[in-house]
């Protein structure tokens, strides 16, 4: 005997094999609207477009960015969420759609994931994060260089709203191609390097100072709009370039602009020049990148092959 569910299941087995072999009987009066009707279903059904979607590189260090590369879509613009934040993802030839983060240099290393939904497909991608190595170097300086006047922690608050409001801007893509470094020079202090500042103060850098002589001419590392020509109390002059996606790049202790706001730069004009505005013990630039909100190594995004 044939329990409940196990005689249900036998007697929907029979009816289908009936009902079949009646789709295919001459005889059968209604064999014609039954295919009909099959034929409007397979119709109906979601296509499942083919894509390939590959996070570049797939092995990154704390502080790094990294390229989501969605390929062999011709419909709707993908959408990918990565640490609880959306990635915005441009057009980047037939097919093919780009969007590009970062993880934080204080972020756990290990695997996280990337949610990817295209159309009605969804998946997830790994990212797998080391942890960097980042130096220690113990700075000597004047009391005077780390201690601050209210009227001067104003300014900073003051300064840092307005930071904060530029890396909230959400803009199409302006950058083409690879990014590159403003300067042919040898880097200063790395990023993610930790400054012992008079045996007390930590100071964590979230830049690449790259060497350079006064008034040596610095590019833009990408096609972008200027946003910010303005004198900082850290940065001295300070130049923001946005490259669209929630990506841009930064410039600091600058002598002079060659640009003004709302200008559109291509990549390796003439931004500025080499100085030692604000903050600084000598001529350098500070150079900093910003994605979705989040400070990125500037070598890891130069050598993202876009």
């Amino acid at each position: 005997m044939l329990a409940g569910e196990e005689k249900d299941t036998a007697m929907k087995t029979i009816m289908q094999y009936r009902f079949l072999n009646g789709l295919i009987t001459p005889s059968s009066g209604s064999s014609l609207l039954i295919l009909l009707l099959i034929f409007l279903i397979t119709l109906s059904a979601p296509y499942a477009e083919a894509f390939q979607a590959k996070v570049l590189p797939s092995n990154i260090h704390t502080g790094d960015a990294f390229m989501l590369r969605v390929t062999g879509l011709d419909a709707a613009e993908p959408s990918a969420i990565f640490e609880k934040k959306a990635l915005h993802f441009s057009k980047y030839g037939k097919g093919c759609f780009v969007a590009i983060g970062a993880v934080d240099i204080k972020s756990r290393p290990g695997v996280y994931l990337i949610s990817l939904k295209t159309g009605q497909q969804k998946t997830k991608l790994q990212l797998r994060v080391l942890k960097g190595s980042f130096k220690t170097i113990h700075l000597t300086l004047p009391e005077e260089k780390v201690t601050f006047s209210p009227e001067d922690l104003v300014r900073i608050d003051r300064e840092d709203e307005m930071m904060g409001s530029i890396w909230q801007i959400e803009s199409e893509r302006l950058w083409d191609g690879s990014f590159i470094l403003p300067l042919p020079n040898p880097f200063s202090t790395p990023f993610g390097t930790k400054r012992i500042i008079n045996k007390k103060t930590v100071s964590l850098h979230r830049g690449l100072d790259m060497q350079g002589k006064a008034g040596e001419a610095i590019q833009a590392s990408n096609r972008g709009r200027v946003v910010l020509t303005e004198e900082l109390f850290f940065g001295g002059n300070t130049l923001i370039l946005d490259h669209g996606q929630g990506i841009f790049t930064v410039y600091m202790h600058m002598s002079g602009f060659n640009v003004q706001p709302g200008n559109i730069v291509s990549k390796s004009d003439v931004i500025g020049f080499v100085g030692s505005t604000g903050r600084s013990s000598g001529p350098h630039l500070h150079f900093g990148v910003k994605v979705r909100r989040v400070n990125a190594n500037p070598v890891s995004i130069t050598g993202l092959k876009l």
